[in-house]
């Protein structure tokens, strides 16, 4: 394999958040055949997205390990100025005094206009955010988060309701999902919960409705002055939304193998010539 091979392939597990993976073969990569910048951007961009100190040095390592070999190459220089800009400049100072230039070597080499230029100002755009701004954009992740969810949920009743999913490709992650989806919930003791999710928006307005008529009646009868217990009918949507979220991640791991199936699968001999 040569070195965009393994670069297309660090893309292809990365888009589908396989990190470790990407880390492994980018490293494999770099053992093989050597020193190259996509590859060190890939392994930091795998160690960076783990969101986590350790991986923040590494992903550090790796681009100042590129840098030290193409001081010039875009890439590298941007993905290091998206490490630093998110650092904690009171924890990791160092890495705070590095964005000023960091951002004046790019705007030496990124014509405005251009992809990395973009980038540059999506990733100030980022690190200037208020606290606001920060709480606004924590919030439109959790209903993002919480849109998928449904959508899936949604999906996975399609498929409840045609009891089944035809096969499909082994890296479609969608259709991963549903089919993850549809084996944890197998089974005659998980029929409440295949339920809930095939009548979801009735689900949760009947399960309205008894939080509130339990409550009342708890109170209105003597037992409690105060009363929580209501709540507990909305344990099987909890649970359900729980197999729903389980699916997903086992369905992620599904699509990751498989990539790495297709990977690792050996290349057909090209046919001979006609003589």
């Amino acid at each position: 394999m040569t070195h965009d091979d393994y670069a297309v392939r660090c893309e292809e597990l990365f888009a589908v958040g396989g990190f470790t993976k990407v880390r492994t073969l980018a490293e494999s990569g770099l053992a093989e055949l050597g020193p190259d910048p996509v590859l060190y951007r890939w392994l930091g961009l795998a160690h960076a997205a783990e969101d986590e100190d350790d991986h923040d040095a590494e992903a550090e390592a790796a681009y100042t390990a590129g840098l030290a070999r193409w001081p010039d190459d875009l890439g590298l220089l941007v993905s290091y100025l998206e490490l630093c800009l998110r650092a904690d400049n009171w924890t990791h100072p160092r890495r705070g005094g590095k964005v000023g230039p960091l951002k004046e070597r790019i705007a030496e080499l990124a014509p405005p206009g251009s992809p990395e230029a973009a980038r540059v100002e999506d990733a100030l755009s980022w690190a200037g955010r208020g606290y606001w701004q920060d709480l606004r954009e924590k919030t439109s992740t959790a209903r993002a988060e919480r849109a998928a969810l449904t959508s899936h949920s949604a999906d996975v009743a399609i498929a409840l309701e045609q009891g089944g999913r035809a096969p499909a490709h082994p890296e479609d992650l969608r259709t991963a999902e549903v089919t993850a989806a549809m084996e944890l919930l197998a089974g005659r003791w998980r029929a409440p919960l295949r339920l809930v999710i095939r009548h979801r928006v009735a689900s949760y307005v009947v399960t309205f409705g008894l939080v509130l008529a339990t409550n009342k009646a708890l109170v209105l009868s003597g037992v409690l002055s105060y009363s929580v217990w209501g709540w507990l009918w909305y344990l099987p949507l909890l649970l359900a939304d729980v197999k729903l979220r389980q699916a997903r991640r086992l369905a992620r791991q599904r699509v990751i193998a498989a990539t790495e199936a297709r990977h690792t699968e050996p290349t057909a001999p090209s046919a001979a010539p006609a003589g």
